[in-house]
């Protein structure tokens, strides 16, 4: 990397507070409005229940295998693995603020998962030739939840490291990708709806902006 290269322009601290906030505004009102349609069975519950039916109908064995592996590698036991060996590579190079923000934000977004699954109760969905069979509840998708926080966190720790615009887009785009990928992997299989998926999204990216928030006010604190 060229070092003499001069670094993108940041926002300020206010642009940032600004944004933040803002993303958690949107984020939070669209969970509470997605989970206001379950609740009320309206026409995304039936949007729901035709997409699963429809994925369902379209099963193929090599994609099944492949989205089964996927969803393998971002299970809970996966995802805490894959969050102490970043841990541990952030240790190693006292990034002690970021090892913080990491642990509370796939922390918090899986323990924030279950209590909304255990408050919402939702059903899975049923088929008489399920791939997947899981007696948890469906809404939202801890998977999907796990997949925004690791991979959100991650994004942002490399995109502070690199100051290379199209690099920094790569890194987004390749977060975004991997979270697309793990949410469609839990549709495809049976495991959840298309709303669990989408309220996953809103919940987990709401917390990982107040996580990332507190991370950036206390390393300017300690600066």
């Amino acid at each position: 990397m060229n070092l003499d290269r001069p670094h993108p322009h940041s926002l300020s601290p206010r642009g940032l507070a600004i944004a933040g906030w803002s993303a958690f505004a949107l984020a939070g009102g669209l969970f509470f409005a997605i989970a206001w349609n379950v609740t009320a069975s309206s026409s995304l519950v039936a949007l729901d229940a035709r997409v699963a039916q429809w994925l369902h109908g379209h099963a193929r064995p090599a994609l099944t295998a492949l989205l089964l592996a996927v969803s393998d590698l971002h299970s809970t036991a996966a995802m805490g693995l894959w969050s102490v060996i970043f841990g541990v590579a952030l240790a190693r190079i006292k990034a002690w603020v970021w090892l913080l923000t990491l642990t509370l934000s796939v922390g918090g977004a899986m323990l924030l998962n279950l209590l909304l699954k255990e408050a919402y109760e939702r059903a899975r969905p049923h088929f008489d030739d399920p791939l997947v069979t899981l007696g948890t509840y469906s809404f939202p998708s801890g998977h999907t939840t796990a997949a925004v926080a690791f991979y959100g966190v991650l994004a942002a720790f490399l995109v502070s490291r690199f100051y290379d615009r199209r690099l920094r887009a790569a890194i987004v785009t390749g977060a975004i990708a991997m979270i697309a990928l793990v949410a469609f992997s839990r549709m495809y299989l049976g495991a959840h709806y298309l709303s669990d998926v989408l309220a996953a999204v809103c919940s987990s990216t709401a917390w990982l902006v107040l996580c990332l928030s507190g991370g950036h006010a206390l390393a300017r604190k300690n600066s």
